[in-house]
């Protein structure tokens, strides 16, 4: 009579605990690599993540479309829109450092965006240096920038006007580097005026700046009120210049705070 054997059949431990860690290890890397080519398509435009679609943008970001769809007619000349800054529009604006500001733009203008470093997002409600409120552009036309410079950094006197800072010349002086973009020679200063609406003072600028990153050709406006002196400027190459020169005056004339 033939005898059966019966040997219990058992995993060992050491390779059931090998076999798991090296399946969770595997999972892992293919978990990982799966988000990284995620991540890239993503950022290649070729896939259009639900997470994308969760989260609304904010309505202070800039709307890259034309602004003719969704400002309204200027009632001064319907063939302007009219820009009115709100709360919504910026962090200086949120946190009262800007008193708000408008002005007109052609309907085909665009509004861009402002790198959160420049916009004074990290630095409100107490900046040291100057920031870049709102820009908008056509490529055609040229381009135009809000800038805000803490008025601490021009004169120890609380709520000065900007009379009271000094002349065109001293101020421009001082803010010329943030219109040209890099540096600000005094010989490259044409123009100066001296406006007054209501209680509020301007002085106004134009500037030939042939090294000027923001363009050869410089318009600007600035105020001060509350603890802020508010700088606009309108910026063109040659080419653009030539076709807009009137079109940038008329945006720069419509400025007001």
């Amino acid at each position: 009579m033939a005898t059966a054997s019966l040997t219990p059949i058992f995993s060992s431990p050491l390779k059931t605990s090998r076999t798991t860690t090296l399946t969770a290890t595997t999972t892992s890397l293919d978990q990982h690599r799966n988000q990284v080519v995620l991540r890239r398509q993503i950022l290649k435009g070729l896939v259009l993540s639900p997470l994308i679609l969760i989260k609304a943008p904010p309505s202070s970001e800039a709307r890259e479309i034309e602004v003719g769809s969704y400002l309204p007619p200027s009632p001064t000349d319907p063939s302007f829109v009219l820009f009115k800054a709100s709360p919504k529009d910026t962090p200086a604006l949120r946190a009262g450092n800007v008193q708000p500001y408008q002005f007109i733009l052609p309907p085909s203008w665009k509004q861009t965006r402002v790198a959160n470093i420049l916009s004074g997002n990290y630095c409100q409600p107490k900046c040291a240096e100057p920031w870049v409120e709102v820009k908008f552009e056509d490529e055609k036309q040229g381009k135009v920038q809000v800038v805000a410079s803490p008025l601490i950094r021009l004169t120890n006197k609380p709520n000065a006007t900007i009379e009271e800072i000094g002349n065109p010349e001293k101020l421009i002086a001082s803010l010329g580097p943030f219109v040209t973009g890099n540096s600000y020679d005094p010989d490259e200063l044409l123009e100066t005026k001296i406006e007054k609406f209501g209680d509020q003072t301007y002085y106004k600028y134009m500037l030939e700046t042939p090294f000027a990153l923001t363009g050869t050709h410089n318009l600007a406006k600035a105020t001060a009120k509350g603890s802020t002196v508010v700088l606009f400027v309108a910026s063109a190459n040659d080419k653009q210049w030539q076709a807009s020169e009137k079109t940038l005056k008329a945006i720069l004339d419509s400025f007001q705070i």
